[in-house]
């Protein structure tokens, strides 16, 4: 199904976007923190504003600059329960050139931003990494058993719905085979891919063709080149 070969390089692009801009942002900070005179600062205020089901409160800080400017701003941050109270002391940092763009020096302040985006572009890359490196180690598998397998014929079993995956409210069907190894006199049961539309009507025979590895049978890989392709 295409749908699960875009997911994957939408989720390794959004994620390896996600770090970008953690870098970025963390540079950001550096060079701030690098040209930013510190200072002390009060809370005046607390302002609350809705996220979701809760009520967040963000503190607005007043200090004066060096250079004696009175600067009012608020925190980047929002919190519940507030981390601060009205009337407490903090320290600020600000860049002398635009005074106006200040915050508190908190870890929170400074770094929750470039550790959100890390911690999510990580997690998407990663999950889109996987699903490509899976992809590629299962080609890499049935191309080593077109390439190498013993082809043995079973006998058809059935045919089910795979409900163990559903994408965009769909489940893809499986035909299921088995076949006696009359060697070992052990019996192997075989499914084939996901199959995204009914195969029922395309069965014509008993047979189903399997490849399996001659020193381990339960790496197989089921023909289904008899059927037809799906052009969606």
């Amino acid at each position: 199904m295409k749908i699960i070969s875009i997911i994957k390089y939408v989720f390794a692009t959004i994620g390896l976007v996600l770090l970008a801009g953690a870098i970025s942002l963390y540079f950001a900070k550096q060079s701030f923190l690098k040209r930013a005179e510190t200072v002390q600062g009060k809370v005046v205020e607390l302002v609350s504003k809705r996220s979701d089901n809760s009520i967040m409160y963000t503190p607005v800080i007043s200090f004066i600059t060096r250079e004696g400017s009175e600067i009012e701003f608020a925190s980047s941050v929002s919190s519940n329960p507030p981390s601060y109270s009205v009337g407490e002391t903090v320290e600020i940092m600000y860049d002398p050139k635009e005074p106006n763009e200040a915050d508190i020096n908190s870890f929170s302040s400074l770094w929750l931003g470039v550790l959100v985006l890390g911690i999510l572009g990580t997690v998407f890359f990663l999950i889109g990494f996987a699903i490509i490196l899976y992809g590629l180690k299962k080609q890499k598998k049935k191309q080593h058993l077109l390439d190498n397998g013993k082809r043995i014929v079973t006998t058809f079993k059935e045919v089910y719905i795979n409900y163990g995956l559903e994408i965009n409210g769909r489940n893809p069907y499986q035909i299921s085979s088995q076949w006696l190894d009359t060697e070992t006199n052990k019996m192997y049961v075989f499914k084939s891919e996901n199959i995204w539309f009914d195969p029922k009507e395309f069965i014509k025979t008993e047979e189903i063709k399997v490849l399996i590895n001659p020193n381990d049978p339960k790496k197989y890989l089921m023909d289904i080149s008899f059927l037809p392709a799906l052009n969606n």
